[in-house]
């Protein structure tokens, strides 16, 4: 009896002793700065609202939190980047929603439900189209007006086809029976200065169009948002519009799967302090985006939600044929 005591208390004391380096680790984290990647490029909306979110986080976490710029690929070069880290906390980054979407179209090798741990959903974009103000549209029903009467004939610009712009724009064409010719480019930049030269319709973005607007450059002639826009209270939504179709991509925070819980905790408790700061709240406000914040189990829920619903738009808009295209 007595040497089965023994033998229980010493497999007690080798569990203990495998379990210490662990929650050492745990405990130290972190103990040098952290790497946050940015999918898309510097200067850009995405990458200013997160520095903002990240300065803020490393005050909480002790750490400095340095945002590395990886673009390409809709995003999706800086989140396989991210996906494939080691899974010890130090690499953390944005989740843009699209990866839903290219994940199921073969465009990044990842599974977003398998390979990701969720940190927090940030914020959202603004998202609208946009003419050039010597355009005869002045309203979207103008506009719809115009595709109905020329199939196939009136043109607009987005970021690349399957994102974001490009699929809400396709929704908002079906619903409202109308054809469009879409012209894809690299990223909202130089559809947008397309678009100011007169080389197409109509550009579907977030806020790249805003300043244009305010200078009276270009007309907006619809936002896709669920509400009417701050900066823009004057111009209507899809919904208003007579459409009903809300588009939105919320931003958020993840790292590789596979993180100690110890670590995840003290993560979700840095950015859910972040994303409710001051500092965030104006960074995004400078960008008319709207604060979107969902903690790490309900985040992880609405990317699933997501998903499946992508797998329906892929088919409804034959999503896998544009990209066979080019």
């Amino acid at each position: 009896m007595r040497i089965q005591r023994r033998r229980l208390v010493l497999g007690s004391l080798g569990l203990a002793a495998t379990g210490l380096p662990a929650l050492a680790r745990a405990n130290s984290w972190p103990d040098r700065p952290i790497t946050f990647i940015c999918p898309w490029p510097a200067g850009g909306t995405a990458d200013m609202t997160m520095r903002a979110l990240c300065g803020v986080a490393a005050r909480s976490l002790g750490q400095t939190v340095v945002v590395e710029n990886k673009a390409g690929a809709s995003g999706m070069l800086g989140l396989k980047a991210l996906a494939t880290a080691r899974p010890d906390g130090y690499t953390i980054g944005q989740i843009p929603i699209s990866v839903t979407r290219f994940a199921q179209l073969g465009t990044v090798q990842l599974d977003p439900l398998k390979d990701l741990s969720f940190i927090a959903r940030t914020s959202g974009q603004t998202f609208g189209i946009a003419v050039r103000a010597d355009s005869p549209w002045t309203t979207l029903k103008d506009f719809v007006a115009a595709a109905k009467a020329a199939p196939g004939k009136l043109t607009y610009g987005s970021a690349g086809i399957g994102g974001a712009t490009h699929v809400g724009m396709e929704e908002f064409a079906l619903v409202a029976g109308i054809q469009l010719n879409h012209i894809p480019y690299k990223g909202g930049a130089p559809a947008l200065q397309d678009l100011l030269g007169g080389q197409i319709d109509a550009l579907a973005d977030s806020s790249s169009w805003a300043p244009h607007v305010t200078s009276g450059k270009l007309r907006l002639l619809a936002t896709w948002g669920d509400k009417r826009t701050h900066d823009f209270p004057d111009v209507p939504t899809l919904k208003d519009s007579g459409y009903d179709l809300v588009v939105d991509a919320p931003n958020g925070v993840g790292a590789p799967r596979g993180l100690d819980p110890a670590v995840h905790k003290r993560l979700r408790e840095a950015f859910k302090v972040a994303a409710a700061s001051p500092d965030f709240a104006a960074a995004c406000s400078r960008i008319d985006a709207p604060l979107m914040y969902l903690d790490a189990p309900d985040y992880e829920k609405y990317v699933a939600h997501v998903y499946q619903k992508d797998t329906q738009l892929i088919e409804r808009l034959k999503l896998r044929e544009l990209l066979a295209k080019g």
